[in-house]
C-alpha cells in the first residue's frame, strides 16, 4: 500500500509529537502548545475558587440560620447548593494544579479574592436574595472568564462552562423560591 503525501507528513508530525511529549515531562498536562496566558488563567481560577468557597460558607450559614414556615424546603436547597459549590471549588483547585499552579485556599484575603460578597441576610427572604445576587455575580464572572480563555485552553473553558450551567440552575432555583 502506498502512502500519500498527507499520510507521510502526518507520520512525521506524530514522530515530532512523540519527541515533544518526552521533553519536560514533569510539566504533566501542560504541553508546549498551551496557548493561554497561564498566569492570568491561574489568577482567574484562584479568584473563582475564592468565590466558590465564599458561596459555600454563605450557603452553609443560611442552611443553619433559616427559620420560619417555609424554612425546611429552603434549608434543603441551601444545603444542596453548598455541596455543589464545594464540588466546583474542588474542580477549580484540581485544574489549578493541572496547570502547574497552587490553589489559594488561605482564609486570609478570601473575601478580597472572591467576586461575590459574604452577606448573611436578616431573614429567609434576605438570605435567598443574597444568594441570588451572588449567583448572578458568579454567572457574569464565569461568562467573562470563558470569553477570556476562548479556544486557547479548551479544558479550562469546558470546566468553566459546566460550572456556569450549574450557577444558572442555582439562580433559577432561588428565583422560584422567592415566588
Amino acid at each position: 500500500m502506498s502512502r500519500t503525501k498527507g499520510q507521510s507528513s502526518f507520520v512525521q508530525d506524530i514522530q515530532a509529537l512523540r519527541e515533544r511529549a518526552r521533553q519536560h515531562i514533569e510539566d504533566g498536562a501542560q504541553t508546549s502548545d498551551y496557548r493561554a496566558d497561564r498566569d492570568t488563567v491561574l489568577r482567574l481560577l484562584n479568584e473563582a475558587l475564592a468565590t466558590e468557597i465564599v458561596c459555600v460558607l454563605r450557603y452553609r450559614r443560611h442552611y443553619f440560620m433559616a427559620e420560619g414556615m417555609n424554612a425546611e424546603s429552603v434549608k434543603a436547597e441551601f444545603l444542596t447548593h453548598a455541596g455543589e459549590e464545594q464540588a466546583h471549588a474542588d474542580q477549580l483547585a484540581e485544574r489549578i494544579v493541572q496547570l502547574g499552579g497552587e490553589p489559594n485556599l488561605s482564609p486570609s484575603g478570601l473575601t478580597e479574592r472572591s467576586h461575590s460578597e459574604y452577606v448573611e441576610g436578616d431573614d429567609l427572604e434576605d438570605m435567598i436574595k443574597e444568594d441570588l445576587v451572588a449567583e448572578r455575580i458568579a454567572i457574569e464572572s464565569y461568562r467573562d472568564m470563558i470569553a477570556f480563555v476562548g479556544s486557547d485552553d479548551p479544558t479550562t473553558r469546558r470546566l468553566l462552562e459546566e460550572i456556569l450551567a450549574k450557577e444558572e440552575e442555582h439562580a433559577e432555583d432561588l428565583v422560584s423560591l422567592l415566588k
